[in-house]
């Protein structure tokens, strides 16, 4: 008997959906369904990426379609859908509006693949993967945000920029909500095992911190009408495989806490283990009063979100 190949659906076929389909097939994780509202780009997006397959050689499938029925039995699901914050647009506004997206397109999903793993792109991220677990009733474990991986790139990059050493050698710790209350580790950041505040001043490491909380706005401010989405669609892919390759990758997701860092049921940026069974544990660190007051309000800020969505 044949064996199946995995099946990934991209929901939302623009700049982080169709690069997520890129980085799936290249790695040969499965089959890939690009699936977006606007009639053709997906199509054309998914024909021309199959096109490359011959050139890099890598077997897999993949369609563009504007009919989730394409997506059934999918086993990991990507959402990129929604809308980035325009000029003079609060972040309720965004907040209500990408909640009307982000909802009906859980629907489609969860009645299309009931065992699929979600993973959400869309922002504000943390609120938006509440509003996939609230609609899809799908256990806590299959639901989870891609933000804490995004955001150790961001810090890892950095890292590597300033003591000019290979990003392969850092390990990089962040945790919280995805935004300006990011908290970024340094004690859990090390290159080769080498903590970075031995490696450099602490006025050094403040920079790097901050520059990395405010990494999203840097590069939108660079391209002035687009947002990052190299790296948020490599950070979603890589929690993919680590699911549909059972790896056992400890990544940083915004993960379902309830008892975990008293967080009290909400999702929030925390180190996990990602592998058939999705998260399969979250792991609890120990945090200085200090880290663990910035871990707080950034929670407090995901749970301000959560309290304005009506669904």
């Amino acid at each position: 008997m044949a064996l199946r190949r995995n099946k990934i659906t991209v929901v939302g076929a623009g700049f982080v959906g169709a690069t997520a389909a890129h980085w799936a097939a290249a790695k040969e994780l499965g089959n890939v369904v690009l699936i977006d509202i606007i009639e053709g780009m997906p199509q054309g997006k998914g024909l021309d990426l199959m096109e490359a397959s011959p050139v890099e050689g890598f077997d897999a499938d993949v369609i563009g379609t504007n009919d989730y029925a394409d997506t059934a039995n999918s086993d990991v699901v990507i959402i990129t859908a929604g809308i980035p914050r325009k000029p003079g647009m609060s972040r309720d506004d965004l907040l209500n509006t990408n909640t009307n997206i982000v909802k009906s397109v859980t629907e489609q999903v969860a009645k299309y693949s009931p065992e699929a793993f979600l993973i959400i792109v869309s922002n504000p991220l943390d609120a938006m993967v509440y509003v996939a677990h609230q609609v899809s009733g799908f256990p806590t474990n299959r639901v989870m945000g891609m933000a804490g991986v995004l955001d150790s790139a961001r810090f890892r990059t950095f890292i590597a920029m300033e003591l000019g050493v290979s990003v392969k050698d850092i390990q990089a710790f962040v945790l919280g909500g995805h935004g300006d209350t990011m908290v970024p580790l340094p004690r859990y950041t090390t290159v080769s095992g080498i903590p970075i505040p031995d490696l450099m001043p602490q006025e050094r490491i403040d920079a790097i911190v901050d520059r990395t909380r405010k990494g999203g706005g840097e590069i939108v401010s660079l391209l002035k009408t687009g947002s990052a989405f190299y790296a948020p669609s490599a950070a979603c892919v890589q929690m993919a495989e680590s699911i549909l390759k059972d790896q056992k990758r400890i990544l940083p997701c915004a993960a379902y806490c309830d008892k975990e860092y008293d967080v009290g049921g909400y999702y929030v940026g925390v180190p996990v283990m990602l592998g058939t069974g999705g998260v399969e544990k979250v792991i609890e660190i120990q945090l200085t009063a200090e880290e663990k007051a910035a871990f707080d309000s950034s929670v407090d800020a995901v749970k301000e979100l959560v309290e304005i969505i009506k669904l």
